[in-house]
């Protein structure tokens, strides 16, 4: 069976941030899946570099208003959206003044890393869940792709086993030829906590916590299938995704946009 609806969870997206492989790919790949017959909802944080007015972005007012509570501390969550050209895929934007608003991307003005980009992903994934939640829309694929997404597989598979939402739903992470240079906060699985998912429970994974690589590794034990999207991915990452029999589907310069599109089908074929 096809798959109908294609959620796509992403850092980046031309033209609302520059062009690099990633942003290029946060466009191609969902105009091509919806061209070819699904309905696409896609998200993207509104990081303080995306023009508002050039965009057309707009506030949802019945979306907006949440706050997201990481280790006791409130986040207030304004979604904001706007329509894609000339494709009109609806891109839903994340923004909280703390995390998005008046900030960069990874990187600060001055070329140096912020040291909350863990923290940042953490608000991301889970403002992305809830809000997709109360659209009230249930994905056959949920695409995650670059380092702010990468926690939505651990809360989907965790925190929110028993959405319906999701119940369905196949998870897949595109790897890019990307990584923090920042470890890990010491704090950084009391953040991760959330509803059952206590640190205990995180713990008994048994990952170490510190470098970058940690971060993915654990993000891929909950994933149901890798995309390579690069051409120099982290070999190391990518023979954990095998050694966990994950389906793996390698780059290609040739027809790649098809070839995702019949990898999401053979995950959504599967029991």
């Amino acid at each position: 069976m096809a798959v109908e609806r294609v959620l796509f969870i992403t850092q980046e997206i031309a033209p609302y941030v520059p062009e690099t492989p990633m942003s290029v790919m946060g466009n191609k790949i969902p105009r091509y899946i919806q061209e070819n017959g699904c309905e696409i909802r896609t998200f993207l944080p509104k990081w303080g570099i995306i023009n508002e007015r050039r965009g057309q972005l707009h506030e949802v007012i019945r979306l907006s208003g949440m706050n997201i509570i990481i280790n006791d501390t409130d986040h207030p969550l304004l979604i904001k959206v706007a329509s894609m050209q000339p494709s009109r895929i609806q891109v839903y934007f994340i923004d909280n003044d703390d995390f998005f608003r008046k900030r960069q991307m990874a990187y600060d003005e001055n070329g140096a890393e912020y040291p909350d980009n863990y923290e940042r992903a953490i608000f991301y994934a889970r403002s992305v869940i809830e809000t997709t939640k109360l659209l009230r829309w249930f994905p056959d694929i949920v695409q995650c792709q670059g380092w702010m997404s990468m926690l939505i597989p651990f809360y989907l598979k965790n925190a929110y086993k028993d959405e319906p939402t999701y119940a369905s739903s196949k998870i897949v992470l595109s790897l890019h030829n990307q990584s923090l240079e920042t470890p890990l906060p010491q704090e950084f699985v009391a953040m991760l906590a959330f509803r059952n998912v206590t640190p205990r429970v995180i713990n008994s994974y048994k990952m170490p916590f510190k470098t970058y690589r940690d971060f993915a590794k654990f993000c891929i034990l909950f994933c149901d299938g890798i995309v390579c999207s690069d051409e120099d991915i982290d070999p190391e990452l990518i023979e954990f995704a095998q050694n966990k029999n994950i389906p793996l589907l390698p780059f290609s310069k040739e027809d790649f946009p098809q070839k995702v599109q019949a990898f999401y089908n053979s995950l959504h074929d599967q029991a």
